[in-house]
């Protein structure tokens, strides 16, 4: 019988951790602002997830994600974004800046190293 219960909580474990890591919404949708150059700029934080996990820009104009890493687990330490050929390590702690050029209308994810967290850029 102990073990019964051992297995219905392990089972328990395995559905949280991917409903968390992979069905789980993340934070609002943010508008990125616009900076005096023009360029848009939007803060990130990643601590267990991104968020805002989505953010929403516009088209044709530079954005700017400003990764603030805030924990030190192995997962969250690289931002990949496929699309703009872009893979870049998040020291923890620390606040990274990642340009991106002005992009066509569409949706772009972004991951992290080991793609367990996902954000999306929709740009309009």
């Amino acid at each position: 019988m102990n073990h019964g219960i051992v297995l219905l909580a392990g089972l328990a474990a395995i559905g949280w951790v991917n409903w968390y890591f992979f069905l789980a919404k993340r934070g609002p949708v943010v508008l990125a602002r616009t900076d005096q150059s023009g360029r848009q700029e939007v803060r990130i934080v990643v601590h267990g997830g991104y968020d805002p996990a989505t953010v929403e820009a516009r088209a044709g104009v530079p954005l700017r994600l400003v990764f603030d890493r805030q924990e030190t687990s192995s997962c969250s330490e690289e931002i990949v974004v496929p699309a703009f050929g872009i893979r870049q390590f998040l020291p923890a702690f620390q606040k990274t800046a990642i340009d991106l050029p002005g992009a066509s209308p569409g949706t772009y994810d972004f991951t992290c190293g080991m793609s367990m967290l996902h954000g999306t850029i929709k740009v309009r």
